[in-house]
Order: C-alpha cells, then structure tokens, then sequence
C-alpha cells in the first residue's frame, strides 16, 4: 500500500534546526520520499497533515512494560531499595497472563504517546511479544536475569525457545537481548556468561548501572571499584553493544571511559527523581559524545509511559543540572527520544529519522492547539510545550497504529477491564 502524508510541517531529524514543509511518501513499510512529492508516486491513501508536524516516532530505551500493575503503589518509599522490597514479593507472584494483559495496557499508552519502539525488562517475555505482536509495534525484549549462573543459562536457553516464534512473526520488529538486571542483583558470573551470550548472539546487554549512591557505595566497599570500573574489571562491556539505563551517579572519569565502548546510556529522569536517586548530568555525557537515549522505567516508578513527558522533564531537568554552555536544547532532548533511542537499540538504519529508504515509523502531532499557538519554533514547541494527548497520528514501518487519536490495533476498554481484575487477581495472592 501506498500512503501519503501530505503538506506536513516536516521535522526530519537529519541535522539540527532543520523542519520544512511538504509530503512524506510512504510505500509499503518504507519512506519513498520526504518534501516534494515525485509524481510517479500515486498514493492508495492520502492523511491531511497540514495541521500537523511530522517527525521520527518516539523511542522508549528503557521501560519495564507491565510494572503498570503497580501504578500508584507502594509510592513515596525512603529509597529505591526499600520499595524494591516492596515490588520483588508482588512480581513473584505474577503470571504469564498477567504480564499479557499489563503489557497490552502498557503498550496502548506507549501508543498514545507516539511510541513505536521500546527496550523491554521483565519477566515472561514471551507474553509481552505476544502483545507487541497484536499492537504492531517494536521491541528490544530482554531476558532478565536475577540470580545465579547455572539458574540464569537455563532460563536464557527456555527463554530464547519460548521467544523465537514471536521473533519469526513479527517481520523484523522484535529482537532479542540479555538484561543482567543490576550488580546488586546479579554475581560476576552471571555478568559474564551475559557477555558471552550477548557476543554470541550479536544482541544487546541492557542493565541498570549506578542508579543510586547506595548502589556505588556498596559497590565500593565491596570490591574496592564503582559499578562501571567494576564491570569492566569483570569484563562485562568489552566487546559488545550495551545499554546502561540511569547512569545517575558516573564520575568524570568513567563518563569518559565509555568512549571505548560501544554503549549508550538511558535517561529516567521521572524515575530517578520519583525514587529520589538523584539527577543524572546528561549534559555534559553529551558534550562527552557519549549517546544518550532515553526512557520512562516503569510505571510504578514513575507513574507513566509517556514519553512526551519524559522530553519535558529532561530538558527541564537538563538546564538546572547544567552549566551555562551545557544546557540541553530542545533539539538535543528530541535527538534522545529519536535518532540516538534507534541508535542505542541497533536500529538507527532503520528508524529514528524520516529519510527516504528508511522504514516509516512516523508520529504526527496535532498543532492547531492553543497551546502550540503560535508555533514559532517546532523544536521548542514539541519539547517545551507538546503534551501526549496532541499525539495525532502514530505509524509503524508503514502500518497506521492510530490515527485521530483512535487505536487501530488494540481495545483500550476491553484493555482495561482485564487490567482491572488481573490486578484484584494478584492482590488476593
């Protein structure tokens, strides 16, 4: 099929300040054209953008998709670790239907909030790829790994059975990854046959690093090293892609040690001051050239997915935790939600940027709001001023996911009945 989006303020992403108005030519999953429509393109369907901007659908680098469970619980908690303590007794008793129905909720507000693509962390992984095949959208879904050695290889090799038939369904929208959840969780070994795993797999090792000074603290005292020196002592980055989700907590020194590696780091700026675990220095990571994505964590600790939001928060948080030639702009704020979230995930030749030749995943955003009137500039409007809810239009490698604020693939009340009652389900456990 051939869709195209006509007279769209374009904001492409390809180079910095850069936005103009014209057509974006979809044809099959892929972006045939962007700006002057060629006229041997024939549309089967044309959507009136001319009250819209266009751009690169967002990019969710680090989430625990069905934590929506325990939205509003357990809230305001002295430290992460002592609501931890709250949340692993839950999760424990938790189901694969559970995790199918919270990961179908979770995925409609991704949806809602122009998510194509999200960095999953959780566990029955097989029932969150079987909603991301319904929804139609991407995943990076990681096994988790608690625990360990002998435990963690058997549950990688069932895991990796259960997930490859999602994996062959869903036409190149799903991948596989390891998440070592954290050091505080996970023993050397462990780490390393992660390592391993993930070099063999050519896959991504996703893990929570230095989210808090109590996490460096003990890291310290117990092996003399931070966490980053310490899993690089244990060999756990060398050699592999990586993703490290809140990084609140990295020195100068080790900030500039990841230039050896091929890493990005994921901002949760709602998490990490929701848990009171400090405010990351994105900024001057950035001036660093370390990539940056970013993330929502879970909607227990944040208490949303909404990664619209998200962009609000990092910038903001981004100026005050900055000096004056660091602060972030929106333009940098956007890039992490987009092209450095595709880039972090392995995916920045297919998405992240609206291009020809790349696969169209592309979120239109209403405009004709009073609270984007006037536009002025489209970068600050969509950072400083966007709220989740001006998400008109959301497409995923060429498919309409939703389009006029109505989901296309998912019941969001039927959604939310089952939510409902698996929850009342779990608290009778």
């Amino acid at each position: 099929m051939k869709l195209l989006l006509s007279n769209a303020l374009i904001v492409p992403m390809t180079a910095q300040g850069l936005y103009f108005r014209g057509d974006i030519g979809i044809d099959g999953r892929h972006i045939a054209f962007t700006g002057t429509n060629d006229p041997s393109f024939v549309p089967d369907r044309i959507i009136d953008a001319s009250s819209s901007i266009a751009m690169p659908a967002l990019v969710n680098a680090h989430t625990h998709l069905s934590m929506g469970l325990m939205r509003n619980y357990k809230d305001d908690m002295p430290t992460l670790q002592a609501w931890l303590a709250e949340i692993f007794p839950i999760e424990n008793k938790l189901t694969e239907r559970d995790v199918l129905l919270a990961s179908r909720l979770g995925l409609v507000e991704l949806i809602q909030s122009g998510v194509t693509t999200f960095a999953d962390m959780y566990f029955h992984p097989q029932s969150t790829a079987e909603a991301v095949l319904e929804a139609g959208i991407r995943a990076s879904i990681s096994v988790t790994l608690f625990g360990g050695l002998e435990e963690n290889k058997q549950r990688v090799y069932d895991r990796e059975k259960l997930l490859r038939p999602y994996i062959d369904r869903s036409e190149g929208r799903i991948q596989i990854d390891c998440a070592p959840h954290a050091i505080y969780t996970c023993p050397k070994e462990t780490y390393q046959f992660a390592h391993s795993w993930t070099k063999d797999h050519q896959a991504i090792l996703h893990t929570h690093l230095s989210e808090t000074q109590l996490e460096v603290q003990d890291c310290i005292r117990e092996t003399g090293k931070t966490p980053l020196e310490y899993l690089l002592d244990i060999g756990a980055l060398q050699d592999v892609k990586s993703l490290l989700a809140h990084c609140v907590h990295l020195t100068d020194s080790e900030a500039d040690a990841l230039h050896d590696l091929d890493t990005s780091l994921v901002h949760n700026p709602s998490s990490n001051c929701k848990l009171s675990s400090g405010i990351a220095p994105i900024s001057s990571y950035i001036q660093k050239g370390v990539t940056v994505a970013l993330g929502t964590d879970g909607a227990s600790s944040n208490n949303n997915l909404n990664m619209v939001e998200e962009m609000h928060i990092a910038s903001l948080l981004g100026k005050v935790h900055a000096t004056t030639h660091q602060k972030l702009h929106p333009y940098d704020v956007l890039r992490m939600a987009t092209a450095d979230g595709a880039k972090a995930l392995g995916l920045q030749q297919k998405i992240g940027m609206l291009k020809a030749g790349m696969e169209a995943d592309i979120l239109l955003v209403d405009i004709h709001k009073s609270h984007l009137t006037p536009l002025n500039d489209p970068f600050s409007a969509l950072v400083y001023a966007t709220q989740a809810s001006d998400v008109d239009t959301l497409i995923c490698q060429g498919r309409v996911l939703m389009e006029g604020r109505r989901l296309m693939t998912l019941d969001q009340d039927q959604i939310i009945k089952d939510v409902q009652k698996s929850w009342a389900d779990v608290q009778q456990r």
